[in-house]
Formats: structure tokens, C-alpha cells, sequence
């Protein structure tokens, strides 16, 4: 390959101060592209053969200067495509001289709502439509936050640092008011826009990189059988809190969350070699097979709505309402039976959990199975220690000692 870079005055074009500009000229295998580098000299100092100005001004110093400084740019460029191993030509050399070739400006919301479009694709086969919506919202807070914080719509992505992720903490727990745990998963999904940044070249260096990442222990409430029965027995003349009622029932009777709940469908139910009716699906959250012998009462409840114009039409079990009108009816319903507790649909799973299996002497594994979990580690956050439990143990014990 035959490399060359001249510099050249064009006679032609002089002005009226008898000055030519100068152009860069470059050559490879014969092939040339020259480009102007905004330098004018006078001709008659001009020495063709040096490519330099022959005069010992200090104006004709720094123009001499400012040429060797452009020459050593074009020979730096050179070796670095030489380097990279890419193809070099002439024009490609002035391109990335004059910086044509430098890459695009990347816009952070841009990135993130890219991420969220193949998300929404995802949706119901690798990925839990839950987890899509929680994208969804992050991305939100993330747009308020740059207006809030900038007083933009978008910032390059590349100005994303350790103070930004900071700062965007500070802002969801104050103007957001998330508590630390929200603010932490909304972190955890930005996260992840910062890691597909880092793999394509984005950005060179992680923000994140000192950042760790803590939740604070959570102990969510659960009924206790009694007020389960309580719920159950309550005469309810309202419509729309009587299906409330029969679905937090159900949750309370097979441990289901929200969206499984909603989506269970008559092929998500089996019998056994014994006529034993089964709740066999995949947890939609994580994917892991649910194994959960039908009570009497979850049977009774599904027995109920078989024949509801919207079970029918959507092919589904029991009409769930959407999750935040059904949050919102228990609430009414936790008044309606003088239950002070704050409960919601996950109130449902815990109680299954603690009061119905665990109170009752199933076994940590068979429950983690029923749950859906893929080892005892998380089903031990249910495991709450109830009074009852407490004494039946010490029950036991108690026949042990006795006062002569």
C-alpha cells in the first residue's frame, strides 16, 4: 500500500492580499482526496518542495507548525485504521480528519424505549407481562427525572455518571415518594439499560460500578385462619365485593398471585389417579410449575363462576377485575369484616402460605412446590411463626415436667 500526504497551494485562487489557501492532499494506491485545512500563506514564501513557508517570522513559525502538527494527525489516523484493521483509503482518512466519522450522538430515553419495545414483544413468552408494565414505569420516571433535574426531554447517554444515578435516587424517594424498595427495583431496571449501553459501546465506563444495591426487610401482613373463615362467612349484598371476596378466597385456599389468578384457565386444572382435582401452571412471573391440590373451597369457588358471561367469553375460571380495583375493593372489604390488618391480592399468597400450609404442618419443600419457588430459600420469607404453632410445640413439652 502506498501512503502519501502532500500539501499543495492553489495559485489560482489567490486573493486580493496576494494569499492562496493551502489544501491537505492524500494518497493511497493512487487514489487521492484532498480537503482545505483553512491556512493561506504567500506564494512567493511558499516553497514547493519543502510543503513549508521559508520566512523566520513568528506568523510563518506557527504556520510551518500548524501544518506538521496536521501532518502527524493524518499519519496518527493512519496507524490507528492500520491498527483496527479496517479498510483505509483516502477519503475515509480525510473523513475522520475532519470528524465526519464520529459516531452519532446516543440519547438515553431513546436506548431505554428500544429496550421496552422488544420487552413488549417478549411479553407472555420470555417475559413476564408484569415485569414488561414495571419497564414501562421506570421509563417514566426516568423522562420526569431528566425534565425535572435538566429541564430536558433526552440527555446523551454518555453523561450518565456516578451523580446521576445519585441524584435520580434521591428524586424517587422525594419527589416520586417511593419507599427505598420501589426506588431500588426502579434502579435495578435502569440498571439494565446501562449494561446493554456498556455492551454496545455506549459508554465506556459503568456508573453504577460503586453502587450496591440493599432491600430492606419487608414483613408483609397475612390473615390468620380465623379471619379467613370470618371473610368467608360474611353475608356480602354487594356485587362487585362479593367476586372480590370469592377471588381473595381462592388466593387465600391455592396461594396464587394476581396474575395467575387472572389467567387461569380450565386447562390449568388436572385430576389424578385418585379424582383428586389439581391447579398445575407455570408461575408467570418466573416460569417455575405450580403443583397445588384443589381445597373444597377453591373448588366450590370455581364452581361458582363457571357459567359468568365473562368467563365464558374469555375462557377463563374466575372474573379478576383489574389489580388496582381489586386492591382497592378489599380494602372496603377489610372494613366490612373488622379487619384492621392492610390487606391486598399478595395478602392471598402470604396467608396460603403461613395460616393454611405451614401453620398446619405441611412441609417447607411441599410448599415452595405448591408456591411455584425454585428452592425453600425465598418460601422461608412466608414461614411467619404464629401463636398456635408456638403452642402446639410447647404442648408438647409440657407433659414432660411435673411438680412432685
Amino acid at each position: 500500500m502506498t501512503f502519501k500526504i502532500l500539501f499543495v497551494v492553489k495559485a489560482s485562487r489567490v486573493a486580493k492580499d496576494g494569499k492562496s489557501p493551502v489544501y491537505l492532499r492524500v494518497t493511497i494506491n493512487g487514489q487521492r482526496c484532498e480537503t482545505s485545512v483553512s491556512l493561506r500563506v504567500d506564494l512567493k514564501k511558499w516553497n514547493t518542495v519543502a510543503e513549508k513557508i521559508i520566512g523566520d517570522s513568528r506568523e510563518d513559525q506557527e504556520l510551518n507548525l500548524r501544518l506538521d502538527t496536521i501532518r502527524m494527525r493524518i499519519m496518527q489516523i493512519y496507524r490507528e485504521m492500520e491498527f483496527d484493521n479496517v479498510e483505509i483509503n483516502a477519503k475515509k482518512i480525510i473523513d475522520q480528519y475532519l470528524g465526519r466519522n464520529e459516531k452519532p450522538t446516543i440519547m438515553l430515553l431513546d436506548v431505554f424505549r428500544e429496550h421496552n419495545e422488544r420487552c413488549h414483544k417478549l411479553a407472555g413468552k420470555d417475559m413476564a407481562p408484569a415485569t414488561v408494565e414495571r419497564y414501562e414505569t421506570s421509563l417514566k420516571h426516568t423522562a420526569n427525572f431528566i425534565q425535572f433535574n435538566f429541564g430536558k426531554d433526552d440527555i446523551p447517554i454518555a453523561d450518565v455518571n456516578h451523580k446521576f444515578i445519585t441524584d435520580y435516587e434521591f428524586y424517587l424517594k422525594t419527589e416520586r415518594n417511593c419507599s427505598h424498595n420501589s426506588a431500588t427495583k426502579y434502579l435495578k431496571n435502569f440498571k439494565k439499560i446501562i449494561r446493554i449501553a456498556l455492551a454496545n459501546e455506549y459508554i465506556t465506563k459503568d456508573p453504577f460500578v460503586s453502587i450496591r444495591f440493599t432491600l430492606d426487610e419487608v414483613e408483609r401482613d397475612f390473615l390468620e385462619d380465623s379471619e379467613i373463615q370470618r371473610i368467608i362467612d360474611k353475608p356480602i349484598s354487594i356485587g362487585r365485593l362479593a367476586i372480590v371476596r370469592d377471588i381473595f378466597v381462592f388466593q387465600c385456599m391455592t396461594g396464587l398471585s394476581y396474575s395467575d389468578v387472572k389467567g387461569l384457565k380450565k386447562e390449568h386444572t388436572a385430576t389424578d389417579n385418585n379424582g383428586k382435582q389439581w391447579i398445575r401452571k407455570k408461575r408467570q412471573k418466573t416460569i417455575n410449575m405450580c403443583n397445588i391440590p384443589l381445597l373444597d373451597v377453591a373448588q366450590q369457588i370455581m364452581d361458582k363462576y363457571k357459567d359468568h358471561p365473562e368467563c365464558i367469553r374469555k375462557g377463563i375460571l374466575l372474573p379478576v377485575p383489574c389489580n388496582q380495583k381489586l386492591n382497592a375493593y378489599l380494602k372496603e372489604l377489610a372494613d366490612i369484616c373488622g379487619i384492621e390488618k392492610k390487606i391486598s391480592s399478595h395478602t392471598g399468597r402470604h396467608s396460603y402460605a403461613t395460616s393454611v400450609c405451614l401453620a398446619n404442618g405441611v412441609s417447607i419443600e411441599n410448599v415452595a412446590k405448591m408456591l411455584g419457588h425454585s428452592d425453600t430459600k425465598m418460601t422461608r420469607h412466608y414461614a411467619k411463626v404464629l401463636d398456635k404453632s408456638i403452642m402446639r410445640d410447647m404442648e408438647n413439652v409440657n407433659g414432660k415436667f411435673s411438680i412432685a
